[in-house]
């Protein structure tokens, strides 16, 4: 089949958007490999299927798919460029956007300047719902938190662990530049602890209000910038007691801005992200 797609990015972040809008879109796990693929396909971190909403409620629905060609639950970066296409496309006129995504419902505004800021929701501590496997293991409290201890290759490090709707595990560490991501984060990913994988945050905190940041994301591999690990982070670093409650994340794509005002008596509060969302090109790819 031949399939008209946008290539768009969120601070580097980068996706591969399709509408299902006017006719549903069935991906194989291989065909959204070969989308994926940089060198025989488009080449993206991830898929995007706009479909139709499916309750009066909701705008649109939206799917999530890695290039590796699993379906995962939550992109922050991917949302802002969701809110961008179907503006740009004329698919609706609201500048707030109400959307379902892996069985979640999500919040999203256009800015007058093109960035988009998206209601992530609450962040998910409950272990069972992330989902982490503890089983053995003795967290040390930190501030209004705990961190947990890991044996990753035979180095033992720390990590909080929370979800943004997908499983996150952070560590702090001194130099982003230096930090072993390509090593250490494939190694957390698959970590037995973690029955669903995880995607593995190194954050290096600069000042209350200011971190560096590198993720390293289940089933696609460093990015650029990854937007719920951006969440992770700061909700984490704000529990542990190294935050305060709206911080500017660098990745290696760009700076977005994160706001969450809970505390141990405020735990459901929703995270705010804000961030850029551009089209890149446009194209047709025979699948």
């Amino acid at each position: 089949m031949k399939l008209h797609f946008t290539k768009m990015h969120g601070a580097g972040n980068d996706f591969v958007v399709l509408d299902a809008t006017r006719a549903p879109i069935e991906l194989t796990p291989a065909q959204v490999r070969h989308l994926g693929n940089r060198r025989m396909g488009v080449g993206a971190d991830q898929i995007l299927l706009v479909e139709p909403s499916r309750r009066p409620e909701v705008d649109f629905r939206y799917r999530i798919f890695n290039c590796s060609g699993d379906e995962v639950e939550q992109c922050g970066n991917g949302a802002r460029c969701f809110v961008r296409y179907v503006h740009d496309k004329g698919l609706t006129e609201k500048r707030r956007i109400k959307v379902e995504v892996a069985g979640r419902d999500i919040e999203l505004d256009l800015h007058d300047d093109g960035r988009v800021t998206v209601d992530m929701g609450a962040p998910i501590f409950e272990r069972e719902r992330v989902p982490f496997d503890a089983s053995g293991l003795v967290p040390r409290k930190t501030g209004n938190f705990v961190l947990w201890p890991l044996g990753v290759d035979g180095t033992p490090i720390e990590v909080a662990v929370l979800s943004m709707g997908n499983p996150h595990a952070v560590q702090r560490v001194a130099d982003v530049v230096t930090a072993p991501v390509t090593t250490m984060g494939p190694a957390i990913e698959n970590h037995p602890a973690f029955p669903r994988k995880v995607n593995a945050g190194f954050m290096q905190v600069l000042s209350r209000d200011e971190i560096n940041l590198r993720v390293w994301e289940r089933g696609a591999g460093e990015t650029l910038s990854c937007g719920t690990g951006a969440c992770a982070a700061v909700v984490a670093g704000i529990r542990l007691g190294w935050l305060d409650s709206r911080v500017d994340v660098n990745t290696r794509g760009g700076t977005l801005s994160i706001e969450w005002s809970g505390d141990s008596q405020r735990l459901g509060a929703h995270v705010f992200m804000t961030g850029p969302a551009q089209t890149v090109f446009e194209g047709e790819i025979e699948l």
